[in-house]
């Protein structure tokens, strides 16, 4: 009989169900806010903002993307597919690897992200900073951190084997 693994205790359960309660309100939330703003699913925003404001270029590569926003391979090749026919983005070979596609915003792109950006801002400050003084801020930073990069410490999502059907 293969051996149980050990239980949550009701410390740790409790915090569970709060952290992922916590993260689907301030989700949904945020893609209410996203789709009245600019017509764009949380992935898209996602998609979006880490090209126009995270890479210096505002172009990276697919495989890049997607395990930055933690996101599948096919999924990611049908929002950047979307993205594109909307001209907010464009898909061409690498300039490091022409094996690889790499996805840059465009200036629709750019001038949607700054439509919506204040009104995310305004939902992230008041569903979830609105509660926590400051020093509650840099705590939950501070606790979040070590369990991100814990978890990033595994493989890439596109380096993983994909699951046989």
């Amino acid at each position: 009989m293969p051996e149980q693994p050990p239980a949550l205790d009701s410390v740790q359960l409790g915090a569970y169900f709060s952290l992922m309660e916590v993260a689907g309100l301030l989700r949904h939330a945020v893609e209410q806010q996203l789709r009245e703003d600019g017509d764009l699913s949380y992935v898209q925003f996602q998609l979006l903002a880490r090209l126009a404001l995270d890479s210096p270029s505002g172009s990276e590569r697919m495989t890049d993307l997607a395990d930055g926003v933690v996101y599948s391979r096919s999924g990611l090749t049908y929002q950047a597919g979307l993205l594109e026919k909307a001209g907010l983005v464009s898909r061409g070979p690498s300039p490091d690897d022409e094996r690889s596609v790499a996805v840059t915003v465009t200036d629709s792109g750019r001038a949607l992200i700054a439509k919506v950006i204040p009104g995310h801002v305004e939902i992230v400050q008041q569903q979830l900073f609105s509660s926590l003084s400051p020093s509650d801020t840099r705590a939950l930073g501070e606790l979040l951190s070590p369990v991100r990069d814990h978890m990033r410490t595994a493989p890439p999502r596109s380096a993983a084997a994909r699951r046989k059907r």
